[in-house]
């Protein structure tokens, strides 16, 4: 397989847009367990946004690293190093399977708040005559294309993701048993998924990196 020096650039580009963006996702889930009185996520010192903390060595590095390097486009795969939680802990104020629920959503919103700190940096590098076109379509391809899937990919109601979590807290107690019982299928139907191309998030980053292109043109 031969691979060009293009290819090696969008790999690192990538591998470093993977980092940060979930370095920042498993920083959420720490924080906001943290504030609801669980303190392993502080003791395994998973309190900060340091990659070091947070990175998985083949789901953040290897593994994006070669998905970066194949042929055809292969569908970039990735996760961190699940930030480990005991909903015993959380507050008396909320059941366990609320905390466990607001901890999970944490994650995707963390990434939907990088994306819009990252869109306000991109309007006013575009406003102060900074923004280059190679610099502007870094930006959007490499980091905030990823947080904005990396938000909805994450809420979809399939087990591991955040999403199952979150249905799992809003459904009544009658129906968690089989929410429960389907969980051994979660990794089969995202593998579906990415093999059909089933997933058009990348739609919604046009969608948001055109407004953001308008903004500064404006």
């Amino acid at each position: 397989m031969d691979i060009s020096a293009d290819q090696v650039r969008v790999a690192l580009l990538s591998l470093i847009a993977f980092v940060v963006s979930v370095s920042v996702h498993e920083f959420g889930h720490a924080f906001v367990a943290d504030r609801l009185g669980d303190r392993l996520p502080r003791m395994q010192g998973r309190l900060t946004l340091s990659p070091l903390a947070h990175i998985d060595l083949f789901g953040t590095i290897l593994l994006p690293l070669l998905g970066a390097l194949m042929p055809g486009g292969f569908p970039m795969i990735a996760w961190g190093k699940p930030v480990q939680t005991n909903p015993n802990n959380y507050t008396r104020r909320l059941s366990p399977r609320t905390g466990h629920m607001l901890v999970a959503l944490a994650g995707p919103a963390m990434n939907l708040v990088l994306a819009f700190v990252i869109s306000v940096v991109f309007v006013a590098l575009g406003k102060a005559g900074l923004l280059k076109p190679t610099l502007a379509a870094a930006i959007i391809n490499y980091v905030l294309g990823l947080n904005i899937v990396l938000f909805f990919f994450n809420l979809l109601p399939v087990p591991p993701l955040d999403g199952a979590a979150v249905l799992a807290g809003v459904l009544p107690e009658s129906v968690q048993p089989a929410l429960r019982a389907v969980q051994r299928y979660g990794m089969f139907v995202l593998f579906i998924l990415f093999m059909s191309r089933a997933l058009g998030f990348y739609a919604l980053t046009d969608v948001w990196a055109s407004a953001l292109i308008r903004m500064v043109a404006g």
